[in-house]
């Protein structure tokens, strides 16, 4: 899995974080900070969870084939 985050469109919701914290954070405006753009497949279920919470579709995940 690899994960994007497009920080342009982020609207500081902080779902992902709450689904995702050791993946994800947010920075002093509340916008997403990508800590991990390679999670180990223990992480996996929590990443797809935060990028389908995202309201403004800011989290692209590619998996791995």
């Amino acid at each position: 899995m690899k994960i994007d985050v497009d920080t342009s469109v982020c609207i500081g919701a902080g779902l992902c974080v709450l689904a995702a914290d050791e993946v994800m954070d947010q920075d002093d405006d509340g916008i997403v900070v990508l800590l991990d753009d390679s999670p180990q497949p223990g992480m996996h279920d929590a990443v797809r969870r935060a990028a389908s919470l995202c309201p403004a579709r800011a989290i692209t995940i590619r998996e791995s084939a």
